[in-house]
This record gives structure tokens, C-alpha cells and sequence, in this order.
């Protein structure tokens, strides 16, 4: 059962990859104009979203798969409004950046508590949804925050999001190598 509950290794291994590259890359260049931040956001937040709906589907009519299908549409939904108004004012993207993160780390903590029986370390997930809880909270906390200190923010989110995230692809993985070893 926990095999078919549990969401595949290869899904949250290139989530997690994806986090830690758009990671380096803000913290590589941390004086990156609000325009290229503002596109690298919107790009990060859709494919984000994009692959919280692939795994949201491949889960099947399984209960729980609405928290993944509603954070897969956050992200899309960002991604999106980055893209449409790219002219946004450094305030303007302070504060959806931290709409998307509050709520989106909300899901996320949510699924790993729902999840905590049917996932082998859901306190992974829920590091990765304490890390954009605390995000979406600075944001508002701090919205006069330069275009590089927002990189700064997140990519060190993006980078402790995709360590969660690769650390969890490994351990479903290895829990389910050996789950077919003990059938085999």
C-alpha cells in the first residue's frame, strides 16, 4: 500500500534538482536585474507548479491528491502573473513572492502532516514547507528588500527546498528498493 501512496522517487528527485539549480544560480548572481529575477521567479514558480500537477496526477484518485493539485496551481498561477507583468515594482514582487510562499509552504506542511503515515520522511516535505512559510513571511516582514537581497532570499530557500527534496527522492527510492527485495 505504501508503494502506490508514496510519490515517486524520480518526481521529487527532479523537483529538488530544479530547486537547487534555480538556488545557485540566484545566489551566483545575486546583483541580477529585477526583470531577470522577476522572469527566473515566474519560470521556477510554473515548472514548480507544473510538476506538483504531474504528480498530483500520477497519484491517482488517491485522498490528499487536491492539496498537491491546489499547490501545483499556486505555482502555475505565479508563474504566470510573473510572465504577463514582467514591469512589476520591486514591492509588487516582494509581496507575490510572498503570497505564493505563505500559502504554498502552508499546502506543503499540510501534505507532509496528512502524508506523515504513507511517507517514510515526511519531515523533509515539511522543511520544505516551514522554509517557504518563513520566506512568505519575511516578504511582508521586509518588503523594501533589494532585488539581491530577494535573490539571496530565495535561493537559499530554492537550495534548502531542493536538499529536502533530493534527500526524500533517495530515501523513497531506497524504501522501495527494498520493499520489491523483500517480494522478490
Amino acid at each position: 500500500m505504501q508503494a502506490l501512496l508514496t510519490p515517486r522517487w524520480s518526481a521529487l528527485l527532479v523537483r529538488g534538482l530544479a530547486s537547487l539549480g534555480f538556488g545557485l544560480v540566484t545566489v551566483a548572481w545575486p546583483g541580477v536585474t529585477l526583470a531577470v529575477l522577476t522572469l527566473l521567479f515566474g519560470a521556477y514558480a510554473f515548472a514548480d507548479g507544473v510538476v506538483a500537477l504531474v504528480v498530483a496526477a500520477r497519484r491517482g484518485r488517491t485522498p490528499h491528491r487536491a492539496l498537491l493539485v491546489l499547490d501545483g496551481l499556486l505555482g502555475i498561477g505565479a508563474g504566470v502573473a510573473t510572465a504577463l507583468w514582467p514591469g512589476l515594482t520591486l514591492l509588487v514582487l516582494v509581496l507575490l513572492v510572498g503570497v505564493r510562499f505563505l500559502v504554498a509552504g502552508l499546502v506543503q506542511i499540510a501534505i507532509a502532516v496528512v502524508l506523515r503515515r504513507e511517507l517514510d520522511a515526511p519531515i523533509l516535505y515539511g522543511v520544505g514547507g516551514l522554509m517557504s512559510v518563513m520566506l512568505g513571511v519575511g516578504a511582508f516582514v521586509l518588503p523594501g528588500v533589494t532585488a539581491a537581497g530577494l535573490a539571496l532570499l530565495l535561493g537559499t530557500y530554492a537550495i534548502v527546498f531542493g536538499i529536502a527534496m533530493v534527500v526524500l527522492a533517495y530515501r523513497v527510492r531506497v524504501s522501495r528498493d527494498e520493499l520489491f527485495e523483500r517480494w522478490a
